[in-house]
């Protein structure tokens, strides 16, 4: 991204007038050259995007064709592990930075343990086994003032964005990070598609089409929680691929255990062109949840394969009579040849389209694992000794004890 003037990035720095202990507000004026610097500062993002080459193309990570995934090995994180100040859990994303050569992850705490945040760590294996993980460092992210995202209770005073961090990926161009947040309907917060360099300064944010506005009265729009969850660039790191997690309002009810349902996942230009829009139809519910107990099913992640081609997380979990979470995961190839470009309906119900073809690579039920967790996050990483893709998966704990942070790898088999 081209530098701000040394003037500009002073004035985004000026603290309040305020002397109240209190979460401060700017003074008017300055509240006012806050916002406009930080417009120029987005500006100046997208005119870096438009002008940068590929830097770092993830093609030589990403498989040409899956068959099937062999497991290599499984670690996990204590619980609430301390680390550099903060608590760990709440892993929702992971992507691999070839240039550094280590892994990033995204925590979806809102700000609620410590503010919103991603982490680093290096993961060693091989193609015989996984090792180990260690965690190196967490930045926090900031909003476009430069200020942290705020908690519920903090958002409540002083505004900004509650951010429900689900996804990330390093940009295959400098590697910058992007991330994507659920927003909250009954917050009337939209959910976003942002960019942020490795100290987590604000960079960029994706233009979105009115499709994806919440509604409140939740007449349309995105499912509270529901909304994005995410996010892939292609190979060539030319677009990106951004997916729902569950249908949106306008286009029919939630999976039960007799149904499936549908969603919709977008591929965007740099600039926040819609390329194509199509449906996924996701799987009804595998198991039946207890009486006045919870289920859900959602793509939890993707990855991009290439232009038309996805490999798609798919999660469900059923709560039991004792209100114990099982969860259900299954990795899908989908392909968008011969589907239909579905960005001009405004709903699904009644519509005629043609969805993504949709293939089962793996039941992770049926990988031989003691404990299929909270899977929320995927990525390939470096190359095997033989030669073959290596698929990282993480899950989410949701900060509870009777969940655990889980990291899985893959050989993939082509």
């Amino acid at each position: 991204m081209a530098a701000l003037p040394q003037s500009l990035s002073l004035l985004l720095a000026l603290p309040s007038t305020s002397t109240s202990p209190r979460p401060r507000r700017p003074a008017p004026l300055l509240s006012v050259l806050r916002a406009a610097l930080a417009a120029a500062l987005l500006m100046l993002g997208a005119d870096a995007l438009a002008a940068s080459e590929p830097a770092v193309a993830p093609a030589a990570r990403t498989p040409a064709t899956i068959s099937a995934l062999r497991l290599i090995g499984e670690q996990r994180l204590p619980w609430r592990m301390p680390f550099q100040g903060t608590m760990v859990g709440g892993l929702s994303g992971i992507d691999y930075d070839a240039v550094h050569g280590d892994w990033v992850m995204i925590c979806d705490d809102r700000s609620e343990h410590n503010p919103a945040r991603y982490y680093r760590a290096r993961l060693d294996y091989d193609l015989q086994a996984f090792k180990a993980v260690q965690l190196t460092g967490v930045t926090t992210l900031l909003q476009a003032d430069g200020t942290p995202y705020p908690s519920k209770d903090e958002f409540a005073r002083r505004g900004g964005a509650v951010a429900d961090l689900e996804t990330l990926r390093v940009d295959p161009r400098d590697g910058a990070i992007w991330y994507g947040s659920e927003g909250d309907v009954s917050l009337d917060l939209n959910p976003f598609v942002r960019r942020a360099g490795a100290d987590g300064r604000l960079q960029y944010e994706l233009p979105l089409p009115p499709l994806f506005d919440v509604a409140v009265d939740r007449s349309r729009g995105p499912r509270n929680n529901q909304s994005f969850e995410g996010l892939g660039f292609t190979p060539d790191g030319n677009s990106l691929w951004v997916s729902l997690e569950g249908p949106m309002y306008q286009d029919g009810p939630v999976p039960t255990p007799d149904r499936g349902a549908v969603n919709r996942i977008t591929r965007f230009a740099r600039d926040g062109k819609v390329l194509g829009q199509y449906a996924y139809r996701l799987d009804a519910l595998p198991a039946t949840p207890g009486a006045g107990k919870n289920a859900d099913n959602g793509i939890s992640e993707i990855v991009a394969l290439g232009d038309e081609r996805l490999l798609v997380l798919e999660r469900a979990g059923v709560q039991d009579d004792k209100g114990i979470y099982h969860n259900y995961v299954r990795l899908y190839e989908v392909d968008t040849d011969g589907a239909t470009d579905i960005a001009q309906l405004s709903t699904l119900q009644g519509a005629s389209y043609v969805p993504m073809r949709k293939r089962l690579v793996q039941d992770l039920n049926q990988a031989g694992l003691a404990r299929v967790d909270n899977l929320e996050g995927m990525a390939f990483g470096p190359r095997l000794a033989n030669g073959h893709a290596s698929l990282v998966l993480i899950s989410d704990d949701n900060f509870n004890h009777q969940q655990v942070t889980q990291f899985l790898l893959f050989e993939v088999l082509p």
